[in-house]
Parts: C-alpha cells; sequence; structure tokens
C-alpha cells in the first residue's frame, strides 16, 4: 500500500456503489482533494449497471460486461473499500454502523444504495417471489431460474413465469426472460410453447410515465409475442404456483419475478433521517438530507423533495456530477449548489431481441439501430469505471513533494488568516484552528527515538475503547498498564514464543489488524501450542489525533476479536510515528512441558502425504492489486483466506498423527517445505495439479504480476530435482510466492489422509487437499520432484 502524500484532514464515506458513487469517485479521483480520504462501504464488489441488466439476461454480454469492478476501481481511484453491510447510523458520534465490524466514522456522508422491494407486505411473496432490485442480488436467483427452466420436467406442462410490475423495468425484463429462455428451449431441442409468460400491473396500462405511442408499441410487441397482460389486477398474496389479486383473480405462476413497490431499506428507519412514505431519504435541492447537512443521498434512495422524480437510472447517473461537486463545497464550506434534474429524459427500453424503442416526453422511435445506440451509450459509460491501465508506477519523489507542498501553503494560509479575529479558513478543507495546528505539525519534520511515540492522550482515548480477554494468567495487563506485563506460565508448561510485523499491503485498518493477529498466532499453532498472551508494535503515520486515534482503534479492534477468539491475550505493546500504517504481535504459546503434542518441522516419514490446508497465491495476487490488475472478487476471495484462523486445523492434524508441520508463509510453499525435507532426512513428490490456487492467481501470473519478494524467493529452486521441466507452467513461479497467513502445510500418515480431509472440510478449510507424498532419501542432492 503506498503511503499518503497528505495527512488525512477528512473522511467522506459513501455507503452504496451506485451510479451516482461510481460517478463521484471518478470525479475526485481527476481532480483530488489533498487530505481527503474517500471510502466506499459496500454489499458487493462487482457493482451492476442496471442500464445492461436486460441485455446480461438476454444474453447479449457476459456478467463482466454488466458489472464495475468496484474493488479495482476503488484501487486505481484512491479509496477504500470495505465489503460489509450497512446496519444503521450514529449520527452523534457521526458513525457508519456495519454488520461485521467496529463503525466507521465520517466527516461527509453520502448515501447512494437504490431501493428495495417491499415483498415483506404482500402475503407469501417474500418466499415465493424474486425481487429484481437490489440489482446485485438478482443475479444469483436469475442463474438458478435458469437453470431450473433448462431442466424443467416436460410431463409439468408449460413452464408459467410472471412479472408483477407494468413499468418500463417490468416490461423490458420480461422480454429479454422470454427471448433468453426461448433461446434456450431451441437449443435443447424443446418447443418454446412450453414457455408462457403473464405481466400483471396493478395500474390501467403498461409503462405509465412514457407517451401513448411508447405504450402502444410495447403492447404489439407483447402480443405478437403471446404474453398475457393484465391490467388494474394489484397482487396481494402469493403461493406455490399462484398469484391472487384484490379484485379475486388468480393467475398461474411458477416463477414470480417482482418489479414494483420499492422502498427504502428497514435501517433507515432508526437513523432519524427524514424519509418520506416509502422510506426514501427526503434531500433538498442540493442532494442534501432536509435533516442533516452531513448526510447526502442520491439515485433511488433519494426522494427529491422539490418533485417527485422516476426511479430511472438516467437520474442515478447525472446526479452523480453536482453530488460530487456539493460534497466537495461541503468539505471546503462553500455555498452548494442546485441540482436541477431534466424534465424530460431519454429512455432507450430493450425488447430482448437487439431491438429497442426510444422515449422522450412526447417523441417514440424504435429499430435496430435503436438498440446499437443504447450498446454503445452503454459501452462508452462502463469504459469509464472498467477500461482503467493493468499498471501504475509507485510515486516518486517528483510526484510527492509537489502534493505536499499544495497542502501545506494550504495550510499555512489557513493558520495566518486565523490570526486575524474575524476571518474564515483559507484552506480546501474547513478545519478548525486547532486541526489546522495538528495538520501543519503531521506535514512538519517529525522527530525520531521517543518524540515518534503516538501521543499519550490518544493512545489512552484509543485504548480505552478496545476489550482484550481477561485472563487469570495475566498478573499485570492492560487492565492495569506498566512498565511491562507481567503473566504466569503455569505448572507444567513451557513457553513458546514468536513474532511477526509487516507493512500494510491494505488500507482498510480494521482487516489488516485481523490478518496479522491471524499472521503472528500461526507459528504457535503450526508448533501444536495453545497462545496465551501478545505484545504488539505499530506505526501509524501522523496527522490530526482523531485521524490517529480512528486508525489505532479500528486497527487493534480487528486484532483484538482474532486474539481473543484465540484464547490469547493482549498485555501491553509500543506504538510509534511511521511514513506507513505496519502492525506485529510477538506471541507467547504454551506447550506441555514434557514436550507431548508439540509439532514440528521435523518428523516426516517415509509412505506420509502432504497435507495443505488453505490455497496460495496471496502474494502474487497483491502485487497485481497494487497495479491495478486484480479482479476486485480474487483480492476479496484472498482476503477472507487470510482471515481464516489455523487454530481448528492444527488441532485436526494433531487428532490424526500429523508427522511433522508448518505454517506456509513469506518463503512460500517451496521455501518452507524444504525446511521440512532437510531436518526429516526424506524427499517428497509435488504434484502440481493438485495444488489449491486462490482465483486469479494464475491469469496475475501469465500477465508477469508477481510478488518483489519472489527473486529472493526463487533462489530455492535448487531444491528442485527436475525444474526444467515446468518452468512454462504457469503455476511454477506460485511454488515461491509468499503468503500472508498462509495455511498449514504438514504430514500425515496416508492411512489417516482421507479422514483428516474430511474433518478439515467440515472445519471450513474447503480447499484442504493432499498435494503430494513423502519418499525415503535417495542420491540426488535436491529433495522436491514435481510431478504433474
Amino acid at each position: 500500500m503506498k503511503p499518503s502524500a497528505h495527512p488525512v484532514l477528512r473522511d467522506l464515506v459513501l455507503v452504496g456503489g451506485g451510479h451516482s458513487h461510481v460517478g463521484v469517485l471518478r470525479r475526485f479521483a481527476m481532480n483530488p482533494e489533498p487530505g481527503l480520504r474517500i471510502t466506499v462501504i459496500c454489499t458487493d464488489i462487482e457493482t451492476p449497471y442496471s442500464g445492461m441488466l436486460p441485455g446480461y439476461i438476454s444474453g447479449h454480454y457476459s456478467f463482466e460486461e454488466v458489472h464495475i469492478d468496484l474493488g479495482r476501481l476503488c484501487a486505481f481511484m484512491g479509496a477504500r473499500l470495505i465489503h460489509d453491510a450497512v446496519i444503521g447510523l450514529d449520527r452523534k458520534n457521526q458513525k457508519v454502523i456495519c454488520r461485521d465490524r467496529q463503525g466507521v466514522a465520517y466527516d461527509l456522508l453520502s448515501i447512494n444504495i437504490g431501493s428495495t422491494p417491499q415483498v415483506q407486505q404482500i402475503e407469501g411473496a417474500q418466499a415465493l417471489a424474486i425481487p429484481v432490485k437490489p440489482i446485485a442480488q438478482f443475479n444469483q436467483r436469475w442463474l438458478a431460474l435458469l437453470d431450473k427452466a433448462r431442466h424443467w420436467p416436460s410431463h409439468r406442462g408449460r413452464m408459467t413465469i410472471a412479472v408483477v410490475g407494468g413499468g418500463a423495468g417490468g416490461v423490458e425484463l420480461l422480454l429479454s426472460m422470454q427471448y433468453r429462455l426461448r433461446n434456450e428451449f431451441k437449443a435443447l431441442g424443446r418447443s418454446r410453447e412450453d414457455l408462457k409468460f403473464v405481466l400483471v400491473t396493478a395500474g390501467e396500462t403498461i409503462l405509465p410515465t412514457h407517451n401513448a405511442r411508447v405504450r402502444a408499441r410495447f403492447s404489439k410487441v407483447l402480443e405478437e409475442r403471446n404474453v398475457d397482460v393484465h391490467t388494474h389486477a394489484e397482487v396481494v398474496q402469493v403461493s406455490p404456483g399462484c398469484l391472487h389479486t384484490r379484485d379475486g383473480r388468480t393467475f398461474d405462476a411458477d416463477e414470480t419475478m417482482w418489479v414494483t413497490q420499492a422502498g427504502g431499506p428497514a435501517w433507515l428507519q432508526s437513523t432519524g433521517l427524514a424519509l418520506d412514505p416509502q422510506g426514501f431519504i427526503l434531500v433538498n435541492a442540493q442532494l442534501q438530507s432536509v435533516n442533516d447537512p452531513l448526510v447526502f443521498a442520491a439515485g433511488d434512495i433519494a426522494s427529491y423533495l422539490s418533485r417527485p422524480l422516476e426511479k430511472a437510472g438516467v437520474f442515478a447517473v447525472r446526479m452523480g456530477k453536482p453530488l460530487a461537486a456539493n460534497l466537495r463545497r461541503s468539505l471546503r464550506g462553500q455555498k452548494l449548489l442546485t441540482y436541477r434534474p431534466q424534465r424530460q429524459w431519454l429512455a432507450l427500453i430493450s425488447t430482448g431481441n437487439r431491438f429497442a424503442v426510444g422515449s422522450r416526453g412526447p417523441i417514440g422511435f424504435a429499430g435496430e439501430w435503436v438498440w446499437r445506440w443504447k450498446d454503445h451509450i452503454d459501452r462508452r459509460f462502463m469504459q469509464r469505471f472498467n477500461g482503467l491501465p493493468d499498471t501504475a508506477l509507485e510515486p516518486g519523489l517528483h510526484q510527492v513533494l509537489p502534493a505536499l507542498r499544495q497542502t501545506a501553503r494550504a495550510l499555512g494560509h489557513s493558520f495566518n488568516r486565523l490570526k486575524a479575529p474575524g476571518t474564515a479558513a483559507a484552506s480546501p478543507m474547513a478545519l478548525t484552528p486547532d486541526e489546522t495546528l495538528q495538520a501543519l505539525s503531521a506535514l512538519a519534520m517529525r522527530c525520531g527515538g521517543c518524540g515518534a511515540k503516538v501521543g499519550a492522550t490518544v493512545l489512552s482515548r484509543a485504548l480505552a475503547q478496545l476489550k482484550p480477554l481477561d485472563k487469570a494468567d495475566v498478573l499485570i495487563g492492560l487492565q492495569s498498564p506498566d512498565d511491562a506485563a507481567v503473566v504466569r506460565v503455569p505448572p507444567g508448561k513451557a513457553l513458546v514464543q514468536s513474532v511477526d510485523f509487516f507493512r500494510a499491503f491494505i488500507d482498510d485498518p480494521y482487516l489488516l489488524g485481523k490478518i496479522a493477529a491471524h499472521h503472528a498466532l500461526g507459528d504457535i499453532f503450526a508448533m501444536g501450542a495453545e497462545a496465551q498472551t501478545a505484545m504488539a508494535v505499530t506505526t501509524v503515520p501522523p496527522g490530526l489525533e482523531s485521524k490517529v486515534e480512528d486508525e489505532l482503534i479500528q486497527m487493534m479492534a480487528g486484532a483484538i476479536e482474532v486474539l481473543n477468539a484465540a484464547g490469547c491475550a493482549l498485555v501491553g505493546g509500543h506504538s510509534g510515528e511511521g511514513q506507513e500504517l505496519a502492525l506485529g504481535f510477538a506471541i507467547n504459546g504454551l506447550i506441555n512441558e514434557d514436550m507431548q503434542g508439540l509439532m514440528r518441522k521435523q518428523g516426516m516419514k517415509p509412505g506420509d502425504v502432504l497435507v495443505l490446508t488453505k490455497a496460495i497465491g496471496t502474494g502474487t495476487l497483491f502485487a497485481a492489486h497494487a497495479r491495478f490488475a486484480a479482479k476486485g472478487r480474487w483480492i476479496d476471495g484472498a482476503l477472507q483466506s487470510m482471515l481464516q484462523s489455523n487454530q481448528s486445523g492444527a488441532h485436526i492434524l494433531r487428532a490424526h498423527g500429523v508427522t511433522a508441520c508448518t505454517d506456509v508463509t513469506g518463503f512460500g510453499l517451496l521455501g518452507h517445505l524444504t525446511e521440512m525435507t532437510r531436518p526429516s532426512g526424506v524427499d517428497v513428490e509435488l504434484h502440481m495439479s493438485a495444488l489449491p490456487l486462490l482465483e486469479g492467481t494464475v491469469e496475475c501470473v501469465r500477465a508477469g504480476m508477481v510478488s518483489s519478494l519472489q527473486a529472493a524467493n526463487v533462489r530455492l529452486r535448487r531444491a528442485l530435482r527436475n525444474a526444467d521441466e515446468f518452468i512454462n507452467d504457469a503455476r511454477y513461479p506460485l511454488l515461491f510466492d509468499p503468503q500472508t497467513s498462509g495455511g498449514l502445510l504438514a504430514s500425515v500418515p496416508a492411512e489417516q489422509a482421507a479422514n483428516c480431509l474430511q474433518a478439515l472440510h467440515a472445519a471450513g478449510y474447503l480447499q484442504a487437499c493432499v498435494i503430494g507424498r513423502v519418499t525415503a532419501q535417495g542420491e540426488s542432492v535436491e529433495p522436491v520432484l514435481l510431478k504433474t
């Protein structure tokens, strides 16, 4: 992770990765605000573009073509991405409450999360209907429906699919599904008459917000395609295979798609923000909450107070520019601009078969050329966010110094203005006098030695919010801090000690804390010990006291969650200033004094099999991530692997007669394997095709993306007997790939292997597998023989 050229002065948090927010990200990337940190909180790493969703359903586009890779985009734009669900706001303390982590502090907040179907208001709909929104959650249910249709048994007769909602979204969805499923049936040699589509709407007509000419054209299309259209049909109940309307009518429906009655998510109700009757956030003409100037909203979730706006993607896209401008102005303490939505807008509505209808006010037109036009517009929009360069250069001194000077000049000017009574700050961002002094101090030459320690006030406030495990063995710890911790070693136990430390490779301090703790604990678990206590050492970049404090709280809260779960008490540590965020731990563990249950690197026996509990590839993935070449879902998968503890895995291996064990970390799989073979006096066969690999690793290797430690690790190829045979294998470089919080590598008696793997899989180590076998030491100097 690159160090920032500026101290963080303000936090802008964007909840949701909708069309407005990706526009905000792009505009702030094009014109950065010095000292501003942007954080995106989203439930999805890949956010869909609604304009291309019908084309995806029709089969014209791939999944990647219609989704913005939010992980890669945020990395490129210099924003933090937090993959989590928001469940509330603490507006008093200015924090976003998340489901699975500490609250995220904000100075300014924007919400762009779309709408949520209110299916809970209709009996049976929540269990039996498929809501189209949130769009990001729709894909899995659409794929399940597609699979169900392909395997629909002929003896059941026609499959009937109903769409509830007669707006443009419902009509376009129905026609796209029909086109796709008819093609699927044709490919299977089945008649398209085996499919029946029904459109049900409570209104008196379809497409009520469009002109009569457009409505007539779609009515004709629906009729030509044998779609039953039922108007004045308000659905009040969904039962298995049937829709029930308020006036007593019933319609067959083997599957029901719900494209109506959307509202805001339930968590907004407890925020105290002003909402409209449907639960959307009321905003003024500046896209600002009408009762909280620190909160903005855009897209479907915003209810524009001046006049009702249709929940259409065109408004969300066009709100991006004024939203970005007003967020910037609010941060600077400037007057906000008025957003003026267009009275008429262009809608291009597809009919599924590469044909589209255009609608704008009283005008309507149609043709294949309209679809091609729509395709061009949509692809151009997506290119702005997915067409990113694959590489990036680290900022050199010639880039960093001007940025630092810019910030220093602005802050110095602010300080001079503050000395004059009655004058306002001229800083790019509005700061208090105390914050201005702190920011100037962060940019000044910083002291070394004990002068580089984090201030006592900041440290004590941060520690006060942490809750480390309270253990009887800890006689003096953080509960009653002193110059050092005092810890009892229980009778019959011996101490196992290890230390690990690394600089941040992600910009989320909470996740960094969790991964650093898992990584440090790995050595203890690999030895068969149980963790007792931990001491932390960290460096934090200087900045505003509130920002340094929050960074410490986030990082240590994540770490303490992991340490507490492992039965390990944090008893002390040291914090200091540094250019980059970094964290490490010295861990004390306990083992029986007679060494019973101890697992070591030596002890492998011929006939044993090699078991690896986690997939490899974190080094190459994060090397690619630093160059904006890794897909967001690849990085998310790697992080999930790093967040898995080795504690249970060690217990399972020990229970199945493990003969030797180590954790796979910085020296890579081959480096740690040779550390086992040499003291054991054995050779091994390593099966390349059996190696569990994290998604995306092979693609990154083929693109030449490898870790900076790779070159040093490759020197270990001298341990390979037949390296030349595999030099062109894309998996070969991954033998040298350094792992962060990697899995356990162990030798297990062959007769125990099947049961051991079964237990590992049941415990959540889903990629655990046998990757080779131990053989007797031969005459060759090289201990490792590669096999396919």
